[in-house]
């Protein structure tokens, strides 16, 4: 028998990856062409050409047992000294290989970050909407995760929900900028609020309250919009980071987390993620594509690609009457749906071979998420669909 807490999970599977293989079961029946699949975050757009290259340079030029071989648990040094000189090159910092921790992804930071940190029954506080995972990761360290709410207006962070959910449990705030789903990049202002609020507590209750920003998507944003660096505002800050999206390449579990030099307990909190990198099974990223990402830094797709696609499929649902904040970042749309229960609005959807993510799954019921990082032509042909999903709700 496998244990209760693992039974519990499996039974509430992600509701995510269940309409991917969803849209696998519907495009064997009606021919891929045919189904339009927006559940799943799954970068479309080629990575640079420039990555190809280097790989095969880095196999061709280097010696396998340096390829392959093992290394400090915080990764190669000379690609932390490469990433953190880049960060304070477009951010006026001081941050050193040391302030760097190479990872399996910007989940694997993010785990570590919480074994690191959490006692049994401490708390984590996001804001809602927020990716669904953060729960599992706080649960994976016995930790509890309380949600507070967004603005409903513009899903920016709700100051004053914040302040009233922070107690003498709170250990950390994660936040996700720009954000699954909403696509919504938190302004300078709401970093600089929140900022605020966690010193007042910190003062308040004696103790240290850590935000950690899980970053992603830092590089996936439009209209000249700029993603503010939480390091230069608030000193105990994390970034988790992942190359995932800007480099279109998720399956290679590669990113890195950033430590503000001036967090409490500094050298104890890089101490204990090195170890926790190791214990929890990572031991160290991927080590071929520490190598990749520490000679391509400043590579990005065309998020030009994504522009057009978020451009198109959002003035259609415009104008078909849905309400949506048009996304400033990441690749997704998150509108209000057109009947109040947005379960039954996503089993809809499927009659017309639209796979969508219902916003209960976010912690936002009455929306739904729609990821449109696919092709553009799927997208011109999912409109005639779209457009038949609403005139049903609009006769229920």
């Amino acid at each position: 028998m496998i244990s209760k807490k693992m039974n519990k999970l499996v039974e509430n599977s992600s509701i995510i990856r269940a309409m991917f293989e969803e849209g696998k079961r519907l495009s064997y029946i009606y021919g891929e062409e045919n189904v339009f699949d927006f559940s799943l975050g799954n970068p479309n757009v080629q990575p640079p050409e420039n990555i190809k290259k280097t790989i095969i340079d880095i196999l061709s030029e280097e010696s396998p047992n340096l390829v392959h071989g093992y290394m400090n648990n915080s990764g190669y040094e000379d690609v932390r000294n490469n990433i953190a000189k880049y960060i304070n090159k477009n951010n006026e910092l001081k941050l050193t290989a040391n302030n760097i921790i190479m990872t399996c992804g910007a989940a694997g930071g993010l785990n570590i970050i919480l074994k690191s940190l959490l006692n049994p029954d401490d708390e984590v506080i996001t804001f809602a909407p927020f990716f669904g995972e953060y729960a599992n990761y706080v649960d994976n360290f016995y930790g509890k995760l309380v949600i507070v709410k967004s603005q409903a207006e513009t899903f920016q962070p709700d100051i004053q929900a914040l302040e009233e959910g922070i107690n003498e449990k709170t250990k950390a705030i994660i936040i996700n900028s720009p954000n699954n789903p909403t696509g919504v990049v938190y302004s300078e202002k709401s970093i600089k609020d929140i900022a605020k609020v966690l010193e007042k507590k910190e003062r308040e209750y004696g103790t240290s309250i850590f935000l950690i920003s899980d970053e992603p998507y830092r590089e996936i944003v439009y209209d000249d919009i700029e993603v503010p660096f939480i390091l230069k505002m608030y000193k105990n800050s994390f970034i988790g980071y992942s190359y995932s999206k800007s480099l279109s390449l998720p399956g290679e579990r590669i990113g890195y987390i950033a430590v503000n030099s001036e967090m409490d307990n500094f050298e104890d909190i890089i101490a204990s993620l090195n170890v926790a990198n190791r214990i929890l099974g990572f031991v160290n990223a991927p080590s071929l594509f520490q190598r990749v990402v520490g000679r391509t830094l400043g590579e990005e797709v065309d998020v030009n690609i994504y522009k057009k696609n978020r451009d198109l499929l959002y003035n259609h649902l415009i104008n078909l009457g849905f309400q949506c904040i048009k996304p400033e970042g990441a690749f997704y749309l998150f509108p209000k749906t057109l009947i109040e229960d947005d379960k039954k609005f996503a089993q809809i959807a499927k009659k017309y071979n639209i796979l969508l993510v219902p916003g209960t799954a976010f912690g936002w019921p009455g929306y739904c998420r729609i990821a449109y990082c696919i092709g553009y032509d799927k997208i011109e042909k999912s409109l005639e669909a779209f457009t038949k999903l609403a005139e049903e709700c609009r006769s229920i």
